[in-house]
């Protein structure tokens, strides 16, 4: 399924760059699906709202966490801010 295949490269990526860091969501895409990464994009999206719903994610937008049911434009993706 490609969604488990997307969230799983999302959360790779996150761990993998780490704390204070984010990756842009085409990173995710290019990692779960090298030759045709742009057709997912919306994918990635998708994916992200719902490991962000389930805080394992943030969605970041000019470096501050936003609301996964109300973002617009360009966006990063992070570890969670830890509480």
């Amino acid at each position: 399924m490609s969604e488990d295949r997307i969230e799983a490269a999302i959360l790779a990526l996150v761990e993998a760059r780490g704390e204070g860091k984010s990756i842009c969501p085409s990173e995710a895409a290019r990692e779960a699906f090298p030759d045709t990464w742009r057709d997912h994009l919306r994918h990635v999206r998708a994916a992200a709202v719902h490991l962000a719903r389930q805080g394992k994610i943030a969605i970041l937008r000019k470096g501050k966490p936003v609301d996964p049911e109300n973002f617009k434009g360009v966006y990063r993706l992070s570890r969670p801010p830890k509480t």
